[in-house]
């Protein structure tokens, strides 16, 4: 008799149809799938797969059959501690899931800052009635989007209606798929970053949270940028100089900021930042699974992972541990 194949999946946020749908598919490549809740982790130490957070990974439990970890996060930041993740272990990731969610998330940002709605807001609390204040447009501004994965692609959708004169792609290879090509008006490679920051009036950051992206906005990048500039960032918060950024903006270097992702998380309560001037502040929330399309594509992505694995293929999106992606 063969053993049994166990796939444990720690996510709270889904539903029973989402659970279903995950017992079924699995049940049908001969999978059992047993979720983690009251009991905690139990059973974990029997599975093949997991699926899901990296809270079990610390929970003292027994991995030693586990062959394949899927986050259920885009990024896989907390997964690459040393010792964490037994050795050997495939790793994958949920990209592809939230670029909708969090693109959405970030044209928010950027019309909040664009049209200066943090200074209206305050005055609208202090029961001040005015419209003397100074905003700008997309309208004719030129986008820069440094990461052009999901997020970054999903982003130049949206603000593409918008009619900016000019979106500019920056990655390492300066392509991208034939499917994305019509979003950007050109892609070039991340060693030219330093000659289109200063024809950028929003800069869009997507980047994952690796050694090389490791601030790569400092505070002479900043610099470069013109003085009507704003950053969004609603990647990882190591790509920003988060103490350059503030200084920058106390001294209108640029004209604001937006971001939902922070050097240290939760944003201590006596950071600088939460008082630095022209600085929007969100909780590193823009992707989370609230809502059903992020909940339903972060499944199905599994899901198709699933069948490849079940074939003996190898996994789609595994991630190369040194890399970081």
């Amino acid at each position: 008799m063969s053993e049994k194949r166990v796939i444990a999946v720690d996510m709270d946020v889904l539903r029973e149809a989402e659970k279903n749908n995950i017992i079924e598919e699995a049940g049908k490549l001969g999978f059992e799938v047993i979720f983690s809740g009251g009991q905690g982790f139990e059973g974990f130490e029997d599975a093949e797969v997991i699926y899901g957070g990296p809270q079990v990974l610390s929970s003292g439990k027994d991995l030693d059959r586990l062959k394949w970890f899927h986050s259920s996060y885009a990024g896989v930041n907390a997964f690459l501690v040393p010792g964490l993740l037994p050795g050997g272990v495939v790793l994958s990731g949920s990209s592809g899931a939230f670029g909708v969610a969090i693109a959405e998330h970030g044209m928010m940002l950027t019309l909040d800052l664009i049209r200066n709605m943090p200074k209206y807001q305050e005055r609208v609390r202090n029961r001040i009635w005015s419209h003397d204040l100074s905003f700008n447009s997309i309208y004719g501004s030129r986008v820069t989007l440094l990461g052009t994965g999901d997020i970054g692609s999903e982003y130049a959708k949206r603000i593409r209606p918008f009619c900016p004169e000019s979106i500019t792609g920056v990655n390492r290879s300066g392509r991208v798929g034939d499917e994305n090509k019509d979003l950007y008006d050109r892609i070039v490679t991340s060693d030219q970053l330093d000659a289109v920051l200063p024809k950028t009036d929003i800069l869009f950051m997507s980047l994952p949270g690796t050694k090389e992206t490791d601030r790569i906005i400092d505070g002479k990048r900043i610099a470069l940028l013109p003085k009507n500039a704003f950053i969004i960032n609603v990647g990882r918060g190591n790509s920003i100089d988060q103490k350059a950024l503030c200084d920058s903006l106390e001294k209108d270097v640029i004209a604001g900021a937006g971001i939902d992702v922070f050097e240290t998380e939760p944003l201590p309560e006596n950071d600088p930042a939460w008082d630095t001037k022209n600085l929007l502040i969100t909780t590193h929330c823009a992707g989370w699974m609230d809502l059903d399309f992020t909940r339903r594509k972060n499944v199905e992505i599994f899901l198709e992972y699933l069948k490849a694995y079940s074939k003996g293929d190898p996994v789609p999106g595994a991630i190369d541990r040194a890399v970081g992606y």
